[in-house]
């Protein structure tokens, strides 16, 4: 089994109807780490050696994160900022997570049509995310796709629930290496990829 890394930051948790939901349905799955960096670290003082140590002992890196200010919360930033030092994730003998798989799991409050270069954002998801995937590409990791869920507030519980459904398959996909990587990368959301049998819903 690929072992997947979450590593989610929400300072708001309590407030989410979606990222509450998506937790509930990825709970037991034993090649799942789950870390909630605000639980974790709340006075933002992080312990960089034992993060470093979770990145080396898992295959696949998962930022989870609503979309704060067009960027994630200040402490996943601060996890980066930390983490990923020179000379160890990046630089001339920096090559400690060469080949790992990274990608964002994001809501946003905006639905996919304001994220067009026509739409009211005035520019699309990709580039947004371009900060996530030159931070992997300079790391020597694989960037793919976000698990994008767009226009959250108009979302209802049936909705919410089939993403939740959608991530969990995604994960299972993603442990037993179950994705085809060339259909990853041409993907524009990952969880496009997935499909869930609607007698599955919980």
């Amino acid at each position: 089994m690929k072992k997947i890394l979450i590593l989610f930051a929400h300072p708001a948790l309590e407030k989410s109807r979606v990222h509450k939901t998506l937790l509930k349905h990825i709970g037991g799955l034993d090649h799942v780490t789950f870390i909630d960096l605000y639980e974790h670290y709340p006075d933002f003082d992080i312990d960089v050696k034992r993060e470093q140590q979770l990145l080396l002992s898992h295959d696949i890196i998962i930022w989870q994160h609503p979309l704060y200010w067009y960027s994630a919360p200040a402490l996943l930033k601060q996890w980066q900022d930390l983490v990923l030092e020179h000379g160890w994730a990046y630089g001339k003998n920096g090559k400690a997570l060469s080949g790992k798989k990274v990608f964002n799991v994001i809501t946003s409050g905006g639905g996919m049509k304001a994220y067009q270069p026509e739409g009211y954002q005035h520019c699309t998801m990709p580039e947004i995310l371009k900060p996530f995937e030159r931070t992997a590409t300079l790391c020597s990791m694989d960037y793919w796709p976000p698990f994008w869920i767009p226009g959250t507030h108009k979302l209802d519980a049936a909705e919410i629930n089939e993403f939740g459904e959608k991530y969990r398959q995604l994960l299972i996909e993603l442990g037993i290496d179950n994705l085809n990587e060339a259909d990853v990368e041409q993907a524009n959301c990952i969880n496009d990829l997935i499909e869930i049998s609607k007698s599955n819903l919980r």
